[in-house]
């Protein structure tokens, strides 16, 4: 008879053995997800719990790269505490590098690496993000996301590609397998690899405006969680493409979205989740909802809880109310409103991926080293992807690259950690905050990389001494940070108080460069004449010198805009 401790087993015999000795609370507790703060270890260790994550700003206090080990290390410890020893997984929103964790690298935000398009640079910054986010324990990665974008006013524009589907498929495909081969030949089973979770299925690039019915923080979200209107073929041609790639490239684990397709919650949605993603594509792994997302579906929350569940979620994020989650559960199970058979399903498919993770026989010290957060190869890293993804808008005259003179910079966001990192660094929403974390600023890469005596003055409000002009201006203007809805934004017009900025700095120069800091296309035709030279630095991350890289020209313009420009 076959013992699911027993590593020389199949993993379909090792999984029938646990199942069969599992309680049907312990089943239970295998598809719950509740957020750090609200769970203890000993709680885990007492029901068995199969995952808890640490949501946008989930961190440990102080916030290092050793207490997040700690922190980790003792969830999992309690968890093999529990009464059959069953591992947890510990899942992140690691989205452009370890974001959570202050002084690990923060690479470029996705649109970024739509721009440069090359999946191998994206599955080289996927395999060092894997590499910081498991050196702290933490093996699941709610990552890639392969939205197909369609309206830049999305506020989750810079988590995607872009908007071309055989862009993103190949790109995602590759950050992928970046997470989940760590190079060693034991696939997901290295203590090197992250999970991966491609998100958010279906369609959520493509809501429309106005949509959403999402309310949070006295804001309307406008466009995020909408209702995305085609018919089959138009989803199937250009939205399910990355998933059935990913599929294919080995992912055991998907996420639904918060977003509706032609009225219909996608995660309630069972012709989607099971009958096309895990009989028709095949997925063997298990589906992770959003965060709360099951209380969209029915104002009634055992309704909500049933219906997401035999639609086909498996693990299940209740970030919160994870007791009234079990209860209810367990009651749906015991009137029949959730088959028994579901549950077995979902648990076993939760199990398959652990064992396949290598979880039951991962040790500590199989991880990689936590000097790897923020190492000098990572961070050369960062700055060459944040430097490949940036796009020349408009050069007249040869204005770019810059060959010296006085050179006058203005605009906060170069000298702006935060700014320049955008949404999910260190909070969900991101900070504006010029130490958010480790890092340089563009200022500092600017003054790094200029030829020598070549004199740098800086103005974040471009008010410069006396009448003095200089040869170039440097104006870095930016978005705010923002997440998710939040960031759903109608009016992609430069801010008033930054277009001054252009005429202020304008007049004390002789050529003036303007570079966006910004997630998403911003509407700029009607300024294009005031400066000699535009350029797209999307969110550059952590490492600000690749800004100053190109525009001194150690690095030539190769970025391609990865979605339509508007206006």
């Amino acid at each position: 008879m076959s013992d699911y401790r027993d590593p020389t087993q199949p993993t379909a015999a090792r999984v029938a053995d646990l199942l069969g000795r599992l309680t049907l609370a312990e089943k239970i507790a295998q598809m719950t997800q509740p957020e750090k703060y609200s769970v203890t270890p000993d709680e885990v260790a007492a029901l068995g719990m199969g995952s808890v994550l640490s949501g946008g700003g989930g961190n440990p206090k102080p916030n290092t790269p050793a207490t997040w080990a700690a922190m980790v290390s003792e969830y999992d410890e309690a968890a093999r505490r529990s009464r059959l020893g069953i591992p947890l997984l510990y899942g992140v929103d690691a989205v452009h590098g370890h974001n959570n964790v202050h002084g690990a690298t923060i690479f470029p935000h996705t649109i970024s690496l739509g721009a440069a398009g090359d999946p191998e640079l994206a599955r080289r910054v996927a395999r060092a993000t894997a590499l910081e986010t498991a050196a702290t324990g933490v093996r699941w990665d709610f990552a890639p996301m392969v939205s197909v974008v369609q309206d830049p006013r999305w506020g989750r524009t810079y988590e995607a590609f872009g908007d071309d589907t055989a862009a993103v498929t190949a790109l995602s495909r590759a950050y992928l397998l970046g997470l989940q081969d760590a190079g060693d030949g034991r696939g997901l089973a290295s203590p090197h690899a992250v999970l991966g979770t491609p998100k958010h299925y279906l369609g959520d690039g493509a809501t429309l405006w106005g949509t959403s019915k999402m309310e949070m923080l006295g804001l309307r979200f406008h466009i995020d969680q909408g209702d995305m209107r085609v018919d089959e073929a138009t989803l199937r041609a250009k939205y399910l493409p990355p998933y059935a790639a990913a599929v294919e490239a080995g992912a055991l684990c998907v996420m639904p979205s918060f977003s509706s397709w032609n009225g219909v919650k996608m995660h309630a949605h069972r012709y989607l989740l099971t009958d096309v993603l895990k009989g028709e594509m095949g997925l063997r792994g298990f589906l992770v909802s959003d965060w709360q997302a099951m209380d969209q579906i029915d104002p009634d929350y055992a309704t909500a809880i049933a219906t997401s569940i035999n639609a086909g979620l498996d693990m299940n994020m209740v970030p919160y109310d994870w007791r009234r989650f079990i209860a209810t559960l367990m009651a749906a199970i015991e009137s029949g409103a959730v088959p028994l058979s579901r549950i077995d399903d979902a648990v076993g498919r939760i199990l398959t991926v652990k064992f396949e993770m290598g979880l039951f026989e991962q040790r500590p010290g199989d991880l990689p080293p936590l000097s790897i957060l923020g190492a000098a190869e990572h961070r050369a890293l960062a700055r060459e992807a944040a430097a490949r993804g940036m796009v020349l808008l408009h050069n007249d005259g040869g204005a770019l690259p810059i060959g010296g003179g006085p050179i006058f910079v203005a605009g906060e966001a170069a000298d702006n950690i935060g700014l320049q990192c955008g949404g999910w660094t260190i909070k969900w929403q991101g900070e504006v905050t010029r130490d958010l974390t480790v890092g340089t600023t563009i200022l500092d890469g600017l003054r790094e990389v200029a030829p020598p005596d070549t004199a740098i003055t800086y103005s974040p409000t471009a008010d410069f001494p006396g009448d003095a002009r200089a040869a170039v201006g440097l104006l870095f203007v930016h978005e705010l940070p923002y997440a998710e809805g939040l960031g759903d934004r109608e009016d992609l017009n430069l801010p008033a108080e930054q277009v001054a900025l252009i005429d202020k700095l304008r007049a004390r120069c002789e050529r003036l460069v303007v570079v966006l800091i910004t997630g998403r296309p911003l509407l700029i035709a009607e300024h294009l004449g005031r400066a000699e030279a535009w350029v797209a630095a999307w969110l550059p991350g952590s490492e600000g010198g690749a800004v100053a890289d190109v525009l001194f020209g150690r690095v030539p313009f190769t970025g391609r805009l990865p979605l339509a420009w508007p206006g």
